[in-house]
């Protein structure tokens, strides 16, 4: 077994709406940390979905829902760390605006 530690999500702009951000190919992954920060003028929201593989985002594998991220604040998402996401897994946001960067550091385990 290789432990690899790993900025999972570079730091980059959520897009607005569903979208994958992060796909364990090959390799099982525990989230260590996971931001999201508003760069935006105003509040916006962020749900964060940890679909199993071949798995769409649903409520059922929803970790963080509609999360108001006020203007200038930063979410630290303790709902994320420790969660494990399995070979094939991925990781999906859905932001309600823009102005949202996120960024993911964890394991990856091969």
């Amino acid at each position: 077994m290789i432990v690899t530690i790993s900025n999972i999500i570079p730091r980059k702009a959520a897009a607005v709406g569903m979208a994958s951000q992060y796909i364990a190919d090959g390799r099982k992954t525990v989230i260590d940390k996971f931001t999201v920060t508003n760069t935006g003028a105003s509040e916006s929201t962020i749900s964060i979905h940890l679909p199993a593989v071949s798995a769409s985002p649903s409520a059922s594998n929803c970790v963080l829902s509609v999360r108001e991220i006020a203007a200038g604040e930063t979410y630290l998402c303790p709902e994320l760390v420790g969660q494990v996401i399995e070979v094939g897994g991925s990781i999906h946001t859905n932001a309600s605006a823009l102005g949202l960067t996120i960024s993911a550091s964890g394991r990856e385990i091969t």
